[in-house]
């Protein structure tokens, strides 16, 4: 049983400087609370209380909150509304997903008279013939009931048929009460059938919660106690086991960013999208790092053979292949994009050579079409040889001795 302490109030009072005298909200949702007490004596200043998602079954211990405005016990286990008449200044009450079935508990709301919303969603009640007409009647001061506003001829159409409602209402409520014994009775018998099946097998088996998750059960407050009670001891049995389930796995691989050897390791912890370009002269890194993300969650560390950035804890290294010079390097982040921009000169940055120029067959035509065309008569035995040749000496076709 989770009972409401004052290191529980404290914690919840971090607004506050956890100072729980002045305190005028308060939460305490989720807590798997199955009674109201302390809250009255140790927080009477406060104007909103929210209880949602517990296990309570009954509201009690709330009368000294008298400057109390919102109260919220949504799915719990409440059965009937009562205990709320001191509550002077209450003014919107949420009982969403209870078990109201006595719908005639109601009226017990009628001191409160700045009671103006008044939330019945999922309960048993809001499936009786007239729920409405018989709340808006019952509760004068009302302004809102399930989210839906109350005018004037809501009420008039009410209060015809008031009378013959209410004695209806007082029948429906009779059967449901003996509806519930049943079920209660029911409910506890199929407790027990389920708890010696699996008896016999130990807490931590996952058939004992597979057979558990698996059953059907009743919408009832019985179940919802079960569940509760068995989700709480696996989460005791984790815990006595040395596992914290709010802290990763420790036997998860630990983060290794370097070799034995002193090799640096590229790695991408916070998945984001980059580009690497190889530049003569130097390599550029395009980090794509979340538009909205503050820069001072980033560090960026920039090594003559690798680059590191990290992002809210989380590393992104990058392995270069040749040495950059370190304090020649620059990093920029846009402001519309939030992409970072790391340029990195390269220590030994490679030679550009500039491709030897081809003349085009259009220039070799131009410069042809600029000499005006050909004059006098063509040597045709120069035209094989190349320019860069040297010329061969002319033979005297005097010496040539006859063919015999």
């Amino acid at each position: 049983m989770v009972r409401i302490t004052e290191q529980l109030i404290r914690k919840k009072s971090e607004h506050n400087e956890l100072i729980i005298g002045t305190l005028e909200e308060l939460s305490l949702h989720q807590e798997d609370i199955e009674r109201i007490e302390h809250i009255g004596h140790w927080c009477r200043e406060l104007k909103i209380l929210l209880l949602q998602s517990n296990l309570i079954p009954r509201l009690e211990n709330l009368n000294r909150l008298k400057k109390l405005e919102y109260l919220n016990v949504a799915i719990n286990n409440i059965e009937r509304i009562e205990n709320l008449e001191a509550l002077e200044a209450l003014q919107k009450l949420d009982l969403t997903l209870n078990f109201i079935g006595e719908l005639t508990s109601v009226e017990s709301l009628r001191a409160n008279y700045n009671l103006r919303e008044l939330f019945l969603t999922g309960n048993p009640c809001t499936d009786y013939p007239g729920y409405r007409e018989y709340v808006i009647i019952a509760l004068p001061q009302l302004a809102h009931l399930d989210g839906k506003e109350i005018t004037r001829s809501d009420r008039l159409l009410a209060a015809k048929q008031f009378p013959a409602l209410r004695e209806r209402i007082v029948q429906l409520e009779a059967l449901h009460k003996i509806e519930r014994d049943e079920q209660r009775v029911r409910v506890q018998q199929s407790i027990e059938e389920q708890e010696a099946s699996v008896r016999d097998l130990p807490d931590d088996d996952e058939r004992r919660a597979t057979t558990f998750w698996q059953q059907k059960s009743e919408h009832c407050p019985e179940t919802r106690i079960q569940m509760a009670k068995f989700s709480r001891r696996a989460k005791e049995q984790a815990a006595a086991g040395g596992k914290n389930l709010d802290q990763p796995d420790e036997r998860k691989r630990t983060r290794r960013l370097f070799a034995e050897c002193g090799r640096p390791y590229s790695l991408n912890e916070p998945r984001v999208n980059f580009e690497f370009r190889d530049e003569p002269d130097r390599f550029e890194l395009d980090l794509h790092v979340y538009k909205y993300l503050d820069t001072s969650l980033v560090e960026v560390d920039a090594q003559p053979n690798y680059v590191r950035v990290t992002i809210k804890g989380k590393v992104f290294q990058l392995a270069l292949k040749q040495d950059i010079q370190t304090d020649r390097s620059t990093c920029q982040r846009s402001q519309t994009t939030g992409h970072m921009l790391i340029v990195m000169p390269k220590l030994n940055p490679e030679r550009i050579v500039a491709p030897a120029q081809e003349k085009r067959p259009s220039q070799v035509n131009q410069s042809q079409a600029s000499g005006g065309g050909l004059k006098g008569p063509v040597d045709i035995r120069s035209i094989c040889g190349g320019s860069s040749q040297t010329k061969q000496p002319r033979i005297n076709e005097d010496e040539i001795p006859d063919l015999i």
